[in-house]
Protein backbone atom coordinates (compact mmCIF):
# COMPACT_ATOMS: atom_id res chain seq x y z
CA UNK A 1 0.00 0.00 0.00
CA UNK A 2 1.50 3.65 -0.74
CA UNK A 3 2.12 5.36 1.70
CA UNK A 4 1.50 9.49 1.21
CA UNK A 5 3.21 12.73 2.12
CA UNK A 6 1.30 15.88 1.78
CA UNK A 7 3.38 18.55 1.06
CA UNK A 8 1.30 21.14 -0.21
CA UNK A 9 1.68 24.72 1.07
CA UNK A 10 5.42 24.01 2.26
CA UNK A 11 8.31 25.24 0.17
CA UNK A 12 11.66 23.56 -0.51
CA UNK A 13 13.54 21.95 1.19
CA UNK A 14 10.69 20.50 3.24
CA UNK A 15 8.90 18.42 0.83
CA UNK A 16 12.41 16.72 -0.23
CA UNK A 17 13.15 16.16 3.65
CA UNK A 18 9.84 14.79 4.14
CA UNK A 19 9.88 12.47 1.05
CA UNK A 20 13.32 11.59 1.81
CA UNK A 21 12.48 10.83 5.94
CA UNK A 22 9.76 8.05 4.38
CA UNK A 23 12.25 7.11 1.74
CA UNK A 24 14.78 6.10 4.56
CA UNK A 25 11.82 4.51 6.99
CA UNK A 26 11.38 1.80 4.73
CA UNK A 27 8.14 0.60 5.04
CA UNK A 28 6.62 1.45 1.77
CA UNK A 29 7.32 0.20 -1.79
CA UNK A 30 5.46 3.56 -3.10
CA UNK A 31 4.88 6.52 -2.13
CA UNK A 32 2.61 9.32 -3.40
CA UNK A 33 4.21 12.55 -2.48
CA UNK A 34 1.52 15.74 -2.95
CA UNK A 35 3.16 18.57 -3.73
CA UNK A 36 2.17 22.38 -4.48
CA UNK A 37 4.77 24.36 -6.86
CA UNK A 38 6.54 23.28 -9.71
CA UNK A 39 10.16 23.72 -7.80
CA UNK A 40 8.98 21.05 -5.21
CA UNK A 41 7.73 18.83 -7.85
CA UNK A 42 11.40 18.34 -9.67
CA UNK A 43 13.34 18.72 -6.70
CA UNK A 44 11.39 15.31 -4.80
CA UNK A 45 11.71 13.55 -8.26
CA UNK A 46 15.09 14.25 -8.81
CA UNK A 47 16.03 13.48 -5.04
CA UNK A 48 13.62 9.99 -5.08
CA UNK A 49 16.01 9.35 -8.51
CA UNK A 50 19.02 9.81 -6.38
CA UNK A 51 17.76 7.15 -3.80
CA UNK A 52 17.44 4.70 -6.23
CA UNK A 53 13.35 5.31 -6.79
CA UNK A 54 11.43 5.68 -9.68
CA UNK A 55 8.71 8.16 -10.77
CA UNK A 56 6.33 5.80 -11.85
CA UNK A 57 3.71 9.19 -12.54
CA UNK A 58 3.14 12.64 -12.40
CA UNK A 59 -0.27 14.29 -12.39
CA UNK A 60 -1.34 17.84 -12.12
CA UNK A 61 -5.29 18.27 -10.24
CA UNK A 62 -6.51 21.25 -8.72
CA UNK A 63 -3.27 23.02 -8.63
CA UNK A 64 -1.11 20.07 -7.04
CA UNK A 65 1.56 17.99 -8.22
CA UNK A 66 0.40 13.83 -7.67
CA UNK A 67 4.37 12.36 -7.82
CA UNK A 68 3.71 8.53 -7.83
CA UNK A 69 7.49 7.20 -6.47
CA UNK A 70 7.93 3.04 -6.78
CA UNK A 71 11.40 1.25 -5.46
CA UNK A 72 13.70 0.13 -7.72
Amino acid sequence: MAKTVDARGLSCPQPVLMTLDEIKEGSADELLVMVDNEASKENVSRAAKSHGWKIADISEAEGAFNITLRKE
